[in-house]
């Protein structure tokens, strides 16, 4: 195999509603896309870096220069016999995960379509359907929270997460375990707290929360180990799990009870299998976060979740969700019964639209 071209461009898509985190208020997204011209087959995969380095450190801006200046150069026409041989390739940048990340998937899409055969079916995925959870973000009244889950709940969705920050934290737990006593719950932080606001993480543990995710530094696997030694509730690590090296220490140390696996976050399947391979080992269940994707990055999110271990409800949920008109067809749907049908055509069982993805391009860059 080797990739004859590669072609880059920023989409603008604006959010059917804004969305709060910790982090801040996101109102559009700029999504970076790139296409993969695999021996003639097309494969597409989607950069999840953000607007801003708050997430993470790489943004849209860095992905582009790493992908265009480092990244294409030590792929192009190197012969190499699958997808998961890439990520050797790119060993030599160190970090920019979610710049490898869409390369790395393009690829693999690009594989599957190759061979005519699902992406899932291509990576070892085993489930026909996924159970689906929705990520619901900070909101201004007690009152507002309330109806939002009401809403996500009569629309079928398995597990609610809410988003969570100091000040913004028990009062909205305690009324939604009032109002729902029985629905599967869980709260993420994005880092929001320290060590040292242990105090109020522990009241959590009277709402048998499912998990609190991320509570502490993004980078701080140490201090969660402290803080997981005086929950009952699991913590759930997400920004602290960037390499496989760093889920076997969580795991080993004891830092976590679950992982939140994002494709763009560890560099894209090559390094997600391998995590969820060392999860599965240790009795460490995963499932699958969201990045604010479009369809493609979306679609990516289905195929990684058939992995046998992807056991909890993920943030992966419909289309009109998040836009009012997706850059795939068909869009994803969610069953009543919260669940996802994995679709069984080649590559992503999506096709991307590129005359509506032509009409949002803001920039584009084709490298040969």
């Amino acid at each position: 195999m080797r990739i004859h071209e590669i072609k880059l461009r920023e989409i603008h898509m604006q959010l059917v509603a804004p969305f709060e985190t910790s982090m801040g208020l996101t109102h559009a997204r700029r999504i970076l896309l790139l296409e993969v011209n695999l021996d003639g087959t097309i494969g597409w995969g989607e950069c999840v870096a953000g607007e801003n380095p708050f997430y993470s450190p790489e943004t849209v801006e860095t992905a582009w220069e790493i992908l265009t200046t480092y990244l294409w150069p030590m792929v192009k026409g190197k012969e190499f016999v699958s997808a998961a041989d890439i990520w050797p390739m790119l060993e030599h940048v160190r970090g920019h995960n979610m710049a490898k990340g869409a390369l790395e998937a393009a690829v693999w899409e690009a594989e599957a379509r190759q061979k005519n055969v699902s992406l899932a079916q291509l990576i070892g995925g085993i489930q026909k359907h996924i159970a689906c959870g929705v990520s619901i973000g900070i909101k201004a009244t007690v009152e507002e929270l309330v109806e939002a889950v009401k809403k996500e709940l009569a629309a079928g969705y398995q597990r609610i997460k809410i988003k969570i920050k100091p000040g913004r934290d028990l009062e909205e737990v305690k009324a939604l375990r009032k109002e729902f006593p029985q629905i599967k719950l869980m709260v993420d932080a994005n880092s929001a707290y320290r060590l040292e606001d242990w105090r109020t993480l522990k009241r959590l543990d009277e709402f048998y929360l499912m998990m609190i995710e991320q509570p502490l530094g993004w980078d701080d696997l140490f201090s969660h180990i402290e803080l997981q030694r005086r929950l009952d509730t699991p913590i759930c690590l997400d920004e602290c799990i960037h390499s496989e090296e760093q889920a076997k220490a969580a795991i080993d140390f004891d830092a976590c009870k679950i992982i939140n696996i994002k494709l763009g976050r560890v560099g894209g399947f090559t390094v997600a299998k391998s995590i969820h391979d060392l999860a599965q080992q240790a009795g460490i269940p995963v499932w699958c976060g969201g990045m604010l994707e479009s369809g493609i990055g979306r679609a990516h999110n289905i195929a990684l979740s058939t992995l046998p271990n992807f056991s909890l409800p993920g943030d992966v949920t419909a289309s009109n969700r998040y836009w009012v008109e997706d850059i795939i067809e068909p869009e994803v749907t969610v069953t009543r019964q919260g669940v996802i049908h994995v679709p069984t055509g080649p590559g992503i069982g999506f096709e991307p639209r590129v005359d509506l993805i032509d009409k949002l391009t803001v920039r584009s860059e084709h490298l040969y």
